[in-house]
């Protein structure tokens, strides 16, 4: 079916038809709906060259993906990634992701915003006074930012979780339960997610008169080999902690398997508390002993920035400027109180 063919179905303009699948403001809901409703039960697909002929718009998403030897694979970014991907898809937009070297991620974002191919940019893994932020300012390209840069002007939009937040809430829990050795599993140390959750744990830690162990702190790519490796180095101190946070459930997965290799009983023995970003594929509550969880969804987040580029033409989206999400602490069994 072409547009002809679905605008003498619906006994409308094929103008009318248009600005409809395009979110132009002065088609009302109803007709809108309507058109929606038809394209979902023909199947009809607009022609994407003509769209952009009649539009100047290409319909799709921008997002530079760093891939490099070595570069290790990220399962938190596929989930963002599918979060993004579902939205394009339900508003018949198309992603396209640029293949950067690490290093050159500003260049790619450049090639990318000059190429036509996109109509908005989003970047994520955000780093203190990161450059990208001068770059995309620059742009007449819509952008979002998914997290924060320390240190950057805060004038850009963005969608964020409060990392320091999240793991100061995680660390009153352990302090309450009497812990004063507290391991920190985090992320790498360049990312500003990573330095807000070493902040957040800081804070808790100050409250109640504790400074952070310098020979508690992991800095690594979030694998389960890495949580493993941690875990299995603080267990060796002749002080070894008897709480750890954990960037995330990734991490959790390997020091949960040092912590078994050694005979200890989470909970009891060993208390942690895990970031969850609602990976599908590993669920805290299906741990053996039940994960305490900082809970936030990064499907959510690509999600929610997709659709806030996609929105962005329609004048009765409103959206803020800027979204800090507050994480929820979910209490399960792999906490307790600090041994005697």
């Amino acid at each position: 079916m072409n547009l002809k063919e679905l605008s003498k179905l619906l006994g409308l303009s094929q103008t009318t038809v248009s600005r409809a699948l395009n979110g132009y403001p002065e088609v009302n809901a109803q007709t809108r709906e309507r058109v929606l409703r038809a394209v979902q039960e023909t199947g009809y697909r607009p022609n994407k060259a003509a769209q952009r002929l009649a539009t100047g718009k290409a319909g799709s998403l921008g997002l530079v993906m760093p891939t490099a030897p070595g570069h290790e694979s990220d399962v938190h970014f596929g989930e963002f990634l599918s979060g993004i991907g579902e939205t394009a898809l339900r508003h018949d937009h198309h992603l396209v992701m640029m293949p950067s070297d690490p290093d050159d991620e500003v260049g790619a974002l450049r090639r990318l915003a000059i190429s036509g191919n996109v109509d908005a940019l989003m970047i994520a893994y955000m780093r203190p006074n990161d450059p990208r932020l001068d770059m995309l300012r620059s742009l007449s390209l819509p952008y979002i930012v998914h997290g924060r840069s320390l240190n950057a002007a805060e004038d850009y939009p963005y969608v964020d979780i409060d990392n320091e937040a999240a793991f100061y809430d995680a660390a009153r829990l352990l302090l309450q339960l009497g812990h004063r050795r507290i391991g920190l599993i985090n992320g790498q140390a360049q990312y500003d997610f990573a330095i807000r959750r070493k902040a957040g744990l800081e804070k808790a830690l100050a409250e109640w008169g504790v400074s952070l162990d310098p020979v508690l702190i992991s800095h690594s790519p979030m694998t389960d080999d890495n949580g493993l490796i941690v875990t299995e180095r603080f267990l060796s101190l002749d002080a070894p902690p008897t709480a750890l946070l954990c960037a995330s459930t990734v991490l959790a997965l390997g020091a949960v398997r040092a912590l078994n290799a050694a005979g200890m009983k989470l909970g009891e023995d060993m208390s942690l508390i895990a970031h969850d970003d609602v990976l599908p594929v590993l669920r805290p509550e299906n741990f053996s002993v039940p994960l305490t969880t900082t809970r936030s969804s990064l499907r959510a987040a690509g999600m929610r920035i997709a659709e806030r580029l996609i929105d962005r033409d329609n004048a009765r989206a409103e959206h803020p400027l800027q979204e800090l999400w507050k994480a929820e602490l979910i209490v399960r069994a792999s906490t307790g109180p600090a041994p005697a």
